[in-house]
């Protein structure tokens, strides 16, 4: 009894909660309902840290729901489609159905070990054609809303994967799983139409009042509402073109205007298709990717036209029109006017074109101002501008250049949204097959309902480059009412996936229909979503513009925003070790005697690099295996570890020290415990201790606030100073059924964090009846409180004295006080403020 063991109580726990279904949510109306999701994973293979603390915060607040009478969902699934388990199977020589769900039943018994509250009867995963048909039933209500289309443009192409990539998936120019240099490539691909929901997206934003503002910033920069003018430019030529328009944010610099650029897929670019210069010209554009980032770091490249453009707030001012591999069609018109001073992109571009530069935005309206190497980019005021300068930058001078332009039928303004509509079309095998198929006439159909789902061929071994699909020739042809049809090789990007998951776990064994009216009206939205920040942006922009195009022209279906409240939670780091010959090396491989120098054990002798601290990553190594942790720790330690260190919004730093610290407190508990036990079993007592009421009650009260709050690391520290009251106060009298009542209460309050060791504990005192204990009022206050005396502003002592005291005892009590007697001691009083149970001030 003097040592807790772990392995046998969590077994039986685990086992206990797996055979009664604890935590299995049904739909009841009759209660207050709980929806509490996390992020699902990808089954890689195995859980790592990140998913310990991410799984772990959710199930400290879902069994803490669930204990204050909540009905509570708590589900689990697998985001397991993706281009991972295609590589693998590539390089393990199978299939990636294999893969997937052999990795599946790994990670799935791990975090069972965890004891996690989760309802594994609503497991899904996302591979399996029972979810996938019902996201192709989705896709085909969204084309019939006309919001699919398919549509020729460029993409990001990632020549070794062989597959497009989303603009997220593109780190530094090259591709994020294959790390090669990203192409532009045209393709003909499958869109949905999201820029159509961009201003419902940017607005409900505003209703998001549970969300991390940095969340919402993200998003609102993503989607980016800009205000502008659409520009007509007139142009000299000898072939018919009268005009050229463009959209720009800066009509106010119209003035600083020195060249035109053009994207290659311009409809002027028709004049140039014999071209032999433009079409090489073109073939270089190709190697430059489609983000933000890939455009913006790439060489400035231009091909140079016979066009001349004139500008429209100075007609003799006449400059060169350009094609530019930094403009794309889909962005404003496909076309931008150059203002070299003021944008650094455009900067570069006239150095290298020898074009003119001409400031017209000044930070001091009285002081001579140059361009050199930076384009100056900030406020200021007009010059150079003629009837325009003197205006304030930007305030002034954008509006009143817009109503110019107006006015003499020069331009228009417009509204324009950076966000661009979703590529969903991939590459690859491992993905939901699109429901489409072309007839002879490449014309595309909608497969009938009733030959869904559109399942993948079973392929043994992946061994042709690009999408396997298109090689499968018996699964690609089919005939249908006596008409030969090709089906799209094409698969939905993973996103698709993960961007109605939570719809589905309403309903996860629903045959017929993604999910039920009736249980998506009891449990959307999600009342708490889990997860890490990374995701912030288009993994939550996808899914809230699902369910926007779910209830768009949908009488039945009306819920605009998944996720009520949104919890980001930092990583999990370690440091990162490197041998001599700069190779990575796990902690595994290391060891230290003094936890200053490092050495390699299969080389004592050779000394370690120990690296910064970084997130865990299996590419550098610095990853702890949470098995071995659990089996040598247990779940509880690691669950107490895992959310003790940091709050749980910010990154925790992996420490052996601190894992045994949790692992050695929990000891303590188990000590503590055996101790009452004891107490208990031969206690003879009558007395009623006052004292563990209150300071029950008190934690209580604290454990309450800080898990509405996320404070979880508090509460290990409000778990802490339970143990230190409670050894010493178990000393002391007290009758058998009061310290029983007061330490079940306390028993209650640990178990979201240390469930095994909470039910075990329980159970020896025979309470198998828990609810979250209520907090008493009157027990909240103290007897006593610290009083500030202040004299002339200026604290000068602290004085207790008791609860809600009125002014003139608690002026009695300063004078007779021997610590405070003197501050009064022949001074005349003017006046006093005092505020009650916090301070007083006199004035002397």
């Amino acid at each position: 009894m003097d040592r807790y063991n772990f392995k046998t109580v969590e077994k039986k726990w685990q086992s206990f909660w797996d055979k009664n279904k604890t935590f299995a949510a049904q739909l009841d109306k009759s209660k207050k309902k709980f929806y509490c999701l996390e992020m699902f994973p990808y089954p890689s293979g195995k859980i790592h840290m990140g998913h310990v603390r991410n799984y772990t915060i959710g199930d400290v607040l879902a069994r803490f729901k669930a204990l204050q009478g909540f009905n509570v969902l708590h589900p689990m699934g697998w985001d397991s489609f993706g281009m991972p388990a295609e590589n693998a199977a590539r390089q393990n020589n199978l299939d990636p159905k294999t893969w997937t769900e052999s990795n599946i039943e790994t990670m799935k018994s791990q975090l069972k070990k965890l004891g996690l509250s989760i309802d594994w009867s609503r497991e899904i995963s996302t591979c399996s054609s029972n979810y996938y048909q019902h996201q192709q039933e989705f896709f085909l209500e969204l084309y019939d809303k006309g919001l699919v289309y398919r549509k020729e443009n460029y993409v990001n192409w990632d020549p070794i994967d062989e597959t497009v990539l989303a603009n997220e998936q593109v780190i530094d120019g090259k591709g994020w799983r294959s790390g090669a240099t990203v192409e532009r490539k045209k393709l003909n691909q499958w869109f949905f139409n999201i820029s159509k929901f961009s201003e419902d997206l940017l607005k409900g934003l505003d209703t998001l009042t549970n969300w991390p503002n940095k969340v919402k910033v993200m998003q609102k920069n993503w989607i980016g509402k800009s205000f502008g003018c659409e520009v007509e430019f007139k142009i000299e030529s000898e072939k018919p073109v009268d005009s050229i328009k463009c959209y720009t944010t800066r009509p106010d610099t119209l003035f600083g205007f020195s060249f035109l650029a053009l994207s290659v897929d311009h409809p002027l670019s028709k004049f140039y298709e014999q071209d032999e210069k433009f079409q090489s010209f073109k073939k270089e554009c190709s190697k430059t990717g489609t983000t933000e980032e890939s455009i913006a770091s790439a060489d400035k490249l231009g091909f140079k036209t016979d066009l001349v453009a004139i500008n429209p707030l100075d007609e003799t001012i006449k400059v060169p029109v350009f094609f530019a591999n930094f403009v794309l069609m889909d962005y404003g018109l496909g076309a931008v006017f150059g203002c070299p001073a003021h944008d650094q992109r455009d900067l570069d571009f006239a150095k290298k074109y020898n074009l003119k530069i001409t400031p017209v935005v000044k930070p001091d309206k009285d002081k001579d101002f140059e361009i050199n190497n930076e384009a100056y980019t900030g406020d200021g005021y007009l010059y150079n501008s003629k009837f325009l300068d003197g205006l304030k930058v930007p305030n002034e001078s954008i509006i009143k250049t817009i109503e110019f332009l107006e006015k003499n039928n020069l331009g228009q303004k417009k509204t324009n949204y950076r966000l661009k509509d979703w590529g969903i079309s991939r590459q690859r095998y491992w993905g939901c097959p699109i429901p489409i198929a072309y007839d002879e006439n490449d014309q595309p159909i909608k497969i009938p309902t009733d030959m869904l789902p559109v399942k993948l061929p079973k392929i043994e071994k992946l061994e042709t480059t690009g999408n396997p699909l298109d090689n499968a020739e018996k699964w690609k042809h089919f005939t249908l009412d006596g008409k030969k049809y090709r089906r799209e090789t094409d698969t939905l990007d993973t996103f698709v996936d993960s961007s109605w998951y939570f719809l589905r776990f309403c309903s996860s064994k629903n045959a017929n229909h993604g999910f039920t009216q009736e249980e998506v009206d009891y449990w959307m939205p999600v009342d708490q979503y889990i997860g890490g920040v990374e995701h912030a942006i288009l993994h939550l922009l996808y899914s809230r513009f699902f369910m926007q195009a779910l209830s768009y022209q949908n009488e039945k279906f009306n819920l605009k925003e998944p996720f009520d409240g949104l919890f980001t939670q930092g990583m999990v780091c370690h440091e990162t070790y490197k041998d001599q010959k700069n190779n990575w090396l796990s902690p595994e491989e290391v060891f230290s005697k003094d936890t200053k120098n490092f050495y390699k054990k299969t080389n004592p002798l050779e000394k370690i690099i120990v690296g910064p601290i970084e997130s865990m990553s299996k590419s550098k190594k610095n990853t702890v295996d949470p098995q071995n942790i659990i089996e040598n720790y247990g779940a509880d330690s690691v669950r107490l570890f895992i959310l003790s260190d940091s709050p749980p919004e910010r990154d925790v730093q992996w420490s052996d020290q601190g894992m045994m610290a949790s692992y050695k407190f929990l000891q303590k508990l188990w000590v503590l415990h055996s101790r009452i036990l004891k107490k208990i079993d031969t206690n003879k007592s009558d007395t009623h201790n006052e004292r563990l009421t209150k300071f029950t009650n008190q934690l209580i009260y604290k454990i309450t606030h800080n898990l509405e709050k996320f404070h979880y690391n508090v509460i290990v520290a409000n778990l802490h100073e339970m143990y230190n009251f409670l050894i010493k106060e178990i000393e002391n009298p007290v009758k058998t059924s009061f310290l029983v009542e007061n330490y079940k209460k306390i028993l209650i309050s640990m178990m979201p964090f240390i469930p095994h060791f909470a039910n075990e504990c329980l159970e020896d005192i025979n309470q198998d009846k828990v609810k979250w204990p209520i907090v008493m009022a009157e027990e909240l206050e103290e007897e006593n409180i610290n009083f500030v005396i202040q004299i002339n502003g200026k604290k000068k002592a602290l004085l207790k004295v008791k609860n809600n005291i009125d002014e003139k005892t608690l002026l009695k009590q300063i004078e007779e006080n021997k610590d405070t007697e003197k501050l009064l001691k022949d001074q005349k009083v003017k006046k006093t403020i005092f505020v009650s149970n916090r301070l007083i001030n006199i004035i002397i």
